[in-house]
């Protein structure tokens, strides 16, 4: 039994594709307005701290890129692939079908290493409080 792509089987990936990138977005934007603003605090008074706050954001924001890349990539390859099935060229519809799932596959990866790097320096900077707390500083 060979099952056979329909235009609905790529068309049930558009508004997961959609809602992702506009998840990317955000993050994106917080992310970017969160930069400046410790940027800013760097050009009053420079500290090792926010030099590696500034870092780790960077590195996340240039990852959420990544991510916004291979989702839109994910988003042009379902939509060739509707085309494609449109033309009646089945298996290279498959084919790019099967590239937009990929696609999406590798957007979800970053995104799942993106947010392991966010609990990451949470957990440090929650590290921080709580040993001021031990301390007996609040």
């Amino acid at each position: 039994m060979n099952p056979e792509l329909s235009l609905t089987t790529p068309a049930l990936l558009f508004p997961a594709i959609s809602l992702l990138m506009l998840a990317y977005t955000n993050r994106f934007v917080v992310l970017a307005q969160l930069i400046r603003d410790l940027h800013a605090q760097y050009m009053e008074k420079a500290n090792e701290q926010l030099a590696g706050q500034i870092r780790n954001l960077q590195r996340r924001i240039n990852i959420i890129r990544w991510m916004q890349i291979f989702g839109a990539l994910s988003f042009f390859f379902c939509v060739a692939s509707m085309f494609l099935i449109f033309s009646r060229l089945t298996i290279p519809a498959e084919v790019i079908f099967a590239g937009s799932l990929v696609l999406l596959l590798i957007s979800l990866a970053l995104l799942v290493y993106e947010l392991q790097i966010s609990v990451h320096a949470l957990n440090i900077q929650l590290g921080k409080k709580d040993q001021y707390d031990l301390e007996g500083r609040k």
